[in-house]
């Protein structure tokens, strides 16, 4: 037999079993000595009752007219169950008194005193007067039997309620008693790689502690290197920031002074690759905050303030009003940081103005129920693409273009504050196009 692969199960299943094997093994041993104990009542009573009745067989017998040795029948007072039946014979084997329901041919000739089996019957036999009177008492076993089944019966039944009650203890007992793992495991389980929080212990087990101490040290492991992997990126990119700025700088400059076409045109690619390099840098350090920093606030704020704060910025840097806006009149709340927002829509808004149409409008809008979307108009993009768009350093088949990391830093955000980013080409009720949109009414759990 398999053991189940819960705790619980194997505990519930081992104990059960040797309980109801204690039980029955029991009840059975029980069984048994009762049936002996019976069978020594009723061959006491059978030797009492021959005992009892074999004098005065004698003095009936002996008190009798000479010559009158006929057998004699006794009359049944009242109709009633013959337990025992009798008979007593002389030497010869002659009936000379009987018992008014005895059946002479349950008798076997007498061989001797003491206790006897026939088919049917349990006989017992005593003689007197130096064997010259002898009486032999039977008994039908079915009596003894039925009397043997009733007690087992009322032996059995009690034991047929207590096991049931038994086993119910037992599954409240076990149920109690992993009580605690059960609480450890359900914080197992809806850990993600974005909650490494130490697992709480109360309430475990001696045995199983360590495992939870060995557990919360993996974690604190894996919370430094991943804290050590994130300092890195962002120190990295807020350290590259003011030499990048300088040589940007530089290569301006450099464009401005010289009257050579192909020198200006190489500090003009040089300012290009070094203006990438910057834009990927600050993508660096987004998706370091949002794999680690804090994205949500004690009180909640209107999102529309943010979201217009960073559309206003871009369609002020050169989008020529190609961002398009669409904001409730009334607030919509959410405790998600602003800047958490902002990161947000800049990365969806500077996705679609990479792959969309030049010069086709971008569409933001965010709903009373703080849904965000933008969508942008463009060729379709496959469904099996619109799976690979959210990781790292995937492109929508535009070498060159973008950082690839926009939509995973939107799709980590997301996972932390409890939403999704859904993608979907063709945009709804359009033949082409492309969407994205994310819930940011859901606080993260």
């Amino acid at each position: 037999m398999r053991l189940p692969r819960s705790l619980q199960g194997r505990l519930l299943l081992t104990l059960g079993t040797v309980m109801l094997a204690i039980w029955v093994g029991a009840a059975w041993v029980t069984a048994l000595l009762l049936r002996h104990e019976i069978e020594e009542v009723f061959d006491s009573s059978l030797q009492e009752t021959a005992q009892r009745l074999l004098p005065l067989a004698v003095l009936d017998i002996v008190s009798r007219e000479d010559g009158d040795a006929a057998s004699q029948r006794l009359a049944a007072i009242r109709n009633h169950e013959e337990l025992f039946t009798y008979v007593v014979r002389n030497e010869s084997g002659k009936v000379l008194l009987q018992s008014h329901a005895a059946d002479l041919t349950a008798f076997p000739p007498y061989d001797g005193t003491g206790f006897r089996y026939t088919a049917r019957h349990r006989l017992y036999s005593e003689e007197a007067l130096q064997g010259t009177i002898i009486i032999t008492v039977a008994q039908p076993l079915f009596n003894q039997a039925s009397v043997i089944r009733e007690m087992q019966m009322v032996l059995g039944l009690p034991v047929l309620l207590v096991i049931p009650a038994a086993i119910g203890a037992i599954i409240l007992a076990v149920r109690q008693g992993t009580l605690p793992l059960r609480r450890f495991r359900e914080q197992l389980e809806t850990r993600n790689e974005m909650d490494l929080a130490a697992v709480s212990a109360e309430g475990l087990p001696y045995e199983v502690e360590p495992l939870a101490d060995t557990m919360n040290a993996l974690l604190a492991r894996l919370r430094s290197a991943f804290d050590a992997e994130r300092s890195l990126a962002a120190n990295t990119a807020h350290e590259l920031r003011n030499p990048l700025a300088g040589a940007i700088a530089q290569a301006q400059r450099i464009r401005k002074e010289t009257a050579e076409a192909h020198t200006a045109q190489r500090a003009s690619d040089i300012e290009a690759a070094l203006k990438r390099l910057t834009a990927r840098s600050e993508r660096l350090m987004q998706l370091a905050r949002a794999e680690g920093g804090r994205l949500t606030l004690d009180a909640d704020s209107d999102l529309r303030d943010a979201v217009s704060v960073v559309v206003h910025d871009m369609n002020r840097t050169g989008q020529q009003e190609r961002i398009v806006l669409s904001l409730p009149d009334t607030p919509v709340l959410s405790p998600i940081d602003p800047d958490t927002v902002g990161i947000l829509c800049r990365n969806l808004i500077d996705n679609a103005l990479q792959h969309g149409g030049k010069d086709s409008p971008i569409e933001v809008s965010l709903s009373p129920r703080a849904e965000l979307s933008v969508a942008n108009d463009g060729p379709l993009v496959p469904p099996e693409r619109l799976e690979l768009l959210t990781r790292r350093f995937e492109r929508n088949g535009s070498i060159g273009r973008g950082s690839g990391i926009g939509l995973s830093i939107v799709t980590t955000i997301a996972e932390r504050i409890g939403s999704r980013l859904e993608l979907s080409s063709p945009r709804p009720g359009r033949n082409d196009g492309f969407e994205a949109r994310i819930d940011l009414s859901t606080p993260p759990g």
